[in-house]
């Protein structure tokens, strides 16, 4: 009824919209503006629709699904075919294809954001003697179970004990956070001495985890956002200190390139506001802009049409990346905030990784272990259902002229990853 309603307006972020014909193969829809994106979205599209790599798909592949304007502007399937092959191809950078020598802040949301998503692309950046810097922007505390905590304060004591170390501040402060977990009530707020010890928690493990990629400790920047420091999963809006503890980082390190979470479907938004924070930081940066390159991983990935950049896994690295995850023990076996996904992390990143090298198999390209995706934007865009735009605009989608109904995906800061 609402689809053929005169006067009905439907309002959707652009995530929400993702999905939608229009959006996603607006070419079945009717005649539109091609750009190369969308040529390399539809042959793509094509390809996996017919079982056919790139270079195999003809004429009449294009003819029977709707794409017969993308063919007239190249007169013939062969000369199109071979455009996206060689622009796909291109998006393949191994390690010698990387950069070298330059200065890199990889932007970690979470303590373990950084090896869930670009795990494999760290350790090839280290490799290649870039100056890296890997910042973890919230503390991650209030994701730490309280087992964990009883089980490090066990440690404590014991070795205390062990080594006849009698410290009675050490003794006092065990017996005080074990008595206030034996009361906790659920739901009730952790103490100020149980968040600290969450927090270095998750500070030791992605330490461990850096080291297993061969980086070192001292490349390892906790930046403990206040935006965070809630102890509850509501978080206050990103304020003027979160952003000029980022701009004094980028001031520091003046990084020509900055990885940044792409993904930001995690639970409590997290993602979101680190990406906000980053966003706003560069606009009070006074230093050359930097290359943005947003990873994906923990809870979706970049589809290869969108992505800028392959980065293609071995075996052996891909078991090292998941290593590397496994340090972080306090998020293993389940996490506290799992989302809609309950399978560990490690599970996530195996599947989607080999999934995405799969794919590009099925393309016709050469065939990888695994991979991981990133987008490359310069400066700091607005980006819009994963896709990036000159402004703020609100991105809008009109549809059939008959219903007169308007689709408008109205996104505000972030919003459509």
């Amino acid at each position: 009824f609402l689809q053929q309603h005169p006067n009905a307006t439907v309002y959707l972020d652009a995530a929400a919209a993702a999905e939608l014909t229009r959006k996603k193969t607006p070419w079945q829809l009717g005649e539109i503006a091609w750009t190369r994106a969308l040529e390399i979205e539809a042959v793509v599209w094509l390809s996996l629709a017919t079982g056919k790599s790139v270079l195999k798909l003809d004429d009449i592949d294009y003819r029977e699904h709707h794409l017969t304007g993308l063919l007239a502007r190249y007169g013939s399937s062969g000369e199109l075919n071979g455009i996206v092959f060689n622009a796909l191809s291109a998006k393949i950078r191994g390690r010698s294809r990387l950069p070298q020598g330059q200065r890199i802040i990889v932007f970690s949301p979470h303590p373990d954001d950084d090896v869930i998503s670009a795990g494999g692309l760290l350790r090839k950046l280290q490799e290649n003697q870039n100056e890296i810097v890997v910042a973890y922007q919230t503390s991650g505390n209030i994701a730490v179970f309280d087992h964990e905590v009883r089980r490090y304060l066990d440690f404590l004591r014991r070795t205390a004990h062990d080594f006849d170390y009698g410290n009675e501040h050490l003794a006092s402060l065990i017996i005080e956070v074990e008595d206030f977990l034996d009361r906790k009530q659920p739901g009730q707020l952790d103490s100020d001495a149980i968040l600290m010890l969450k927090q270095r928690i998750r500070e030791v493990e992605a330490i461990s985890a850096l080291e297993v990629l061969r980086l070192r400790p001292d490349q390892a920047r906790f930046l403990n956002l206040p935006f965070y420091q809630t102890g509850t999963t509501r978080k206050d809006p990103i304020g003027d200190r979160d952003i000029e503890i980022i701009r004094e980082l980028l001031d520091d390190v003046r990084p020509r390139i900055i990885l940044v979470a792409g993904d930001l479907s995690d639970p409590h938004g997290t993602h979101r506001m680190c990406y906000e924070a980053v966003e706003r930081a560069l606009t009070r940066y006074s230093g050359e802009p930097p290359e943005i390159w947003y990873y994906r991983g923990a809870w979706q990935e970049w589809p290869v049409a969108e992505a800028d950049i392959l980065v293609p896994l071995s075996e052996e690295e891909l078991r090292l990346k998941i290593s590397a995850i496994f340090k972080h023990q306090s998020q293993k076996d389940r996490a506290p905030f799992p989302g809609v996904d309950e399978r560990e992390f490690w599970q996530r990143v195996e599947e989607r990784n080999r999934a995405t090298a799969h794919l590009v198999d099925q393309l016709g390209l050469p065939e990888y272990f695994a991979m991981e995706a990133l987008v490359v934007r310069r400066g700091a865009p607005e980006v819009v259902g994963g896709r990036s735009t000159s402004s703020g605009q609100a991105a809008s989608v009109r549809g059939p002229s008959k219903t007169s109904r308007t689709l408008r995906a109205r996104v505000s800061g972030v919003n459509g990853f």
